[in-house]
């Protein structure tokens, strides 16, 4: 698919947003997410405002702190088969690479038994692995297209990334994953432990298996990527409202306006792409969706002026026993990583920074102590459902409503794409891929 390629009407169907009469649509969240929709809504002829109570690329948004992935190939469900067993170890380790906060327990328990079930079988994780290739499949290059537009090309980069094993064994003993990603088309190059050490030289030597990805992209900078899309977006004639949406009011099921906590606005469409705050809105427009957030840390050391004066991988890598991504940024060397269920409003427990900081140090060991206590912390929330599945579709309860959030792990690099579906949606228009595997509807059918 050529990712300019205008969006498509189906014969007989009529565009929502008419030349000489565009209609209202207002998307909540300027994240990723919202803020590909907002470009493409606009660029099909709709009168777009973008409502979120903090700058897009701030420090408060999960865009700003992510690992910078553009990963066509992360069509893997959070959990696998055989996951279950490891839950009393996440219970007694607060520390560990997927912790529960007891005191959030009872909340979570039915998004985490979603969470197993979702990937019981090793059909299931096929199936879900199949519906995430088609969003992320070409991701690098839809997001070149969108960073062309918005001027920001010189922040994406498209060299592949790693995945850094210690031993040849240790990759035969995830086969399973890997042959889930070679049915889907993905390939991949192996490294030995002297092509490793070669174009690696900074990594410690207890590694000597990697698999290199080309496909895949990163972006330089996530949070200014963000900027450079909020004002591109406002430079094509998009609005910006400084607001938090909370609400809806319809009549006849059909959307009259979006609340918010300054006011109300007056809008023909809606779309929620405010990431792990969706919920409320998700339930106003008439659905139950399971969706919770997977809080993420990160460290990320000041940038230098030499760069070889900083060890640091020469490509994005994944380690995998220590469930982390190394990234050298623009803005600094990033470690990124960590999984903890504890709800949106729980204070951060900084000692799972500090974890990072000591695995970057064991990976890196010529990383001197001064840079590695130098680096700064962030917390961020991934918005994330059970299946690793987002939801994308049209709302069951509100005409005129499309859900857009829950990515994830993948939100950055899906975002192009979403974007695309969104304004398709809205548009009437057939969309690129098959939605039936992220109906917001999906949760609520399992109940009954």
């Amino acid at each position: 698919m050529n990712a300019a390629a205008p969006l498509s009407t189906p014969t007989g169907a009529t565009p929502a947003a008419s030349p000489g009469a565009p209609r209202h649509v207002v998307v909540a969240g300027a994240g990723f997410i919202g803020l590909a929709s907002a470009i493409e809504l606009r660029g099909a002829g709709w009168d777009v405002t973008l409502v979120d109570p903090g700058p897009s690329g701030g420090e408060q948004a999960a865009s700003y702190g992510n690992a910078g992935w553009l990963s066509s190939h992360s069509i893997l469900p959070p959990a696998s088969p055989g996951v279950w067993r490891q839950v009393p170890g996440w219970l007694m380790d607060p520390l560990g690479p997927l912790a529960l906060r007891w005191s959030y327990l009872p909340r979570a328990l039915p998004w985490l038994w979603r969470y197993l079930e979702s990937a019981s079988t090793q059909a299931k994780v096929r199936r879900t692995a199949h519906a995430l290739r088609s969003l992320l499949q070409g991701a690098a290059l839809l997001h070149q297209d969108l960073a062309q537009r918005a001027g920001a090309s010189h922040l994406l980069a498209h060299q592949g990334v790693l995945h850094v094993y210690r031993s040849r064994a240790d990759f035969v003993a995830d086969a399973f994953a890997w042959d889930v990603r070679r049915q889907e088309g993905i390939t991949w190059t192996e490294w030995d432990a002297d092509t490793l050490r070669t174009r690696e030289p900074d990594l410690a030597p207890d590694y000597g298996f990697a698999v290199h990805v080309a496909e895949a992209g990163h972006c330089r900078n996530p949070g200014a990527y963000a900027a450079a899309l909020a004002a591109h977006a406002q430079a094509i004639g998009v609005r910006r409202i400084t607001a938090r949406a909370t609400g809806l009011r319809a009549s006849g099921g059909r959307l009259q306006a979006v609340q918010t906590d300054q006011g109300d606005i007056a809008a023909d469409a809606l779309v929620i792409a405010a990431g792990a705050y969706s919920l409320p809105l998700a339930q106003a427009a008439g659905d139950r969706v399971s969706l919770d957030a997977e809080r993420g840390y990160h460290v990320t050391l000041a940038p230098v002026d030499d760069a070889a004066a900083q060890p640091a991988p020469r490509t994005p890598m994944m380690v995998m026993d220590r469930k982390l991504i190394v990234h050298r940024m623009d803005c600094g060397l990033r470690v990124a990583g960590q999984v903890e269920i504890a709800g949106n409003d729980a204070p951060p427990d900084w000692r799972r920074a500090e974890v990072l900081r000591q695995h970057l140090g064991a990976l890196f060991p010529a990383i001197s102590d001064e840079q590695l206590n130098g680096g700064r912390v962030w917390m961020g929330r991934r918005p994330s459902t059970p299946d690793g599945l987002p939801c994308i579709g049209l709302a069951s309860g509100c005409q005129g409503v499309v859900h857009a959030y829950g990515h994830g792990h993948v939100g950055l690099g899906s975002s192009a794409r979403t974007g695309r579906l969104v304004a398709q949606l809205l548009q009437g228009a057939t969309p690129d891929i098959d939605l039936a595997p992220f109906s917001p509807q999906r949760f609520a059918a399992r109940a009954a």
